[in-house]
């Protein structure tokens, strides 16, 4: 009995490897795809939302703009044309949430370095301060890679009506007048067509996992 058993030790333990690989792929194959959904104005909050767009249910997407990164040139929608990107708005002499954010931020750019699909975009709050030297300043001493991350300055009132009417992501507190002021710690994930796919608070180092892990599931869902 015992050289039975030996004989076919072997082939019993291929087999059972065998049926444990085919009982994972089936049990893969069962599982749901994870898709993260993509965020219209009617799904926010209306106070992160202008009131024009609270029940917009369908086909919301980012404007386009026109601004100026920390190296004086130009930046457009045609600079994320068929990248998935993050977003967030700061400015250069905050002492509160902007310098967490910040380096949260250059924590996403350390994991997308080698990712040719993935940028990173902050808008300046205050503009006339944040000037092109200025922003070059913050971008050397944070550790800003020019071919990953833009932080731009520009028109106030573009760059406010950005962050409520295309990003969805701060109050009301004006519309980019001299003395208006937003303050948002809120990361906004942006797919290929523009769309939102996520939200995160940029000061949350859970938050800042999470969102890394979305994008995986974004990513993975245009290699198909």
């Amino acid at each position: 009995m015992r050289s039975f058993f030996s004989k076919y030790k072997f082939f019993g333990v291929t087999l059972l490897a065998l049926s444990t690989v085919i009982i994972y792929l089936f049990y893969n194959a069962l599982q749901p795809k994870k898709i993260l959904p993509i965020f219209q104005p009617s799904m926010v909050s209306q106070e992160l939302v202008d009131s024009t767009l609270h029940y917009k249910k369908k086909y919301h997407t980012i404007a386009d703009f026109e601004l100026i990164n920390q190296n004086g040139q130009k930046i457009t929608q045609k600079d994320y044309t068929n990248k998935i990107y993050v977003a967030d708005f700061f400015f250069t002499t905050c002492p509160t949430i902007c310098p967490i954010m910040t380096k949260n931020m250059a924590e996403i750019q350390g994991s997308i370095l080698d990712d040719q699909d993935v940028l990173l975009l902050s808008h300046s709050v205050t503009p006339v301060i944040d000037s092109v030297p200025q922003l070059k300043k913050y971008a050397l001493e944070k550790g800003v890679m020019d071919s990953k991350w833009n932080l731009v300055t520009g028109d106030k009132k573009q760059i406010y009506e950005l962050a409520r009417k295309s990003y969805l992501a701060v109050k009301n507190d004006g519309d980019g007048g001299p003395y208006d002021m937003i303050h948002t710690e809120n990361f906004i994930l942006v797919d290929k067509e523009r769309r939102i796919r996520g939200f995160y608070d940029g000061t949350n180092k859970e938050e800042i996992q999470k969102l890394l892990e979305d994008l995986e599931i974004l990513k993975a869902g245009y290699a198909e």
